[in-house]
C-alpha cells in the first residue's frame, strides 16, 4: 500500500514503480538496454536512470518442471540487482516486463515490482546549499563534464 504524498515547497512527489531486476552482471547492459527501449528512465533534470548494486550470490535449486533438469543441491550464481523507477503507467510497465523476459538469460528471471512515491526537487531552489558538489571543492566521482 503506497503511502499518502507529502506536500513540500521544496520537491513535489510522483507515483510509481520501483522494478528490481536480478540478473548475472555480464547480462546488465543487455538488459538496461532494453529497458531504455521501452522508457526513458527519467528523474527530474536527468534521463537513463538505473542503480546496479555489487555482486551478491542468488541461490536457487531447479524443481525440474521447467526446461532445466531437477538439482539435487541449491546452486549459486554471481548477480547484481538492477534497479530503476516508472511512471505510474501500466502499458510502460508491461512493454518494459515483456522486453525484460526477452533480453533475460533466464528461463524464470528475478523481478521484484513495487509501488512506490518518489520525491523531486523543485528546480532552482537551494542552488547556494553549501552541500551542493558544486559549491565545494570537486568531488572525485563528480563526472568531468560537471565540473
Amino acid at each position: 500500500m503506497i503511502q499518502p504524498a507529502p506536500t513540500s515547497t521544496r520537491f513535489t512527489t510522483q507515483h510509481g514503480t520501483r522494478c528490481v531486476v536480478q540478473v548475472p552482471e555480464i547480462h546488465a547492459d543487455r538488459i538496461t538496454s532494453a529497458i531504455l527501449e521501452t522508457d526513458t528512465l527519467r528523474h527530474g533534470d536527468y534521463d537513463s536512470v538505473t542503480f546496479t548494486s555489487t555482486p551478491g550470490r542468488q541461490r536457487f535449486r531447479s524443481l525440474g518442471t521447467g526446461r532445466n533438469c531437477a538439482t539435487s543441491n541449491v546452486v549459486e550464481v554471481a548477480c547484481i540487482e538492477l534497479s530503476f523507477f516508472l511512471p505510474d503507467d501500466r502499458g510502460t510497465l508491461q512493454r518494459c516486463l515483456e522486453a525484460i523476459y526477452h533480453a533475460h538469460p533466464y528461463e524464470e528471471p528475478v523481478i521484484f515490482v513495487s509501488e512506490c512515491l518518489r520525491p523531486l526537487h523543485i528546480r532552482g531552489m537551494d542552488e547556494d546549499n553549501a552541500n551542493r558538489f558544486w559549491n565545494d571543492p570537486v568531488a572525485d566521482w563528480v563526472p568531468s563534464e560537471h565540473r
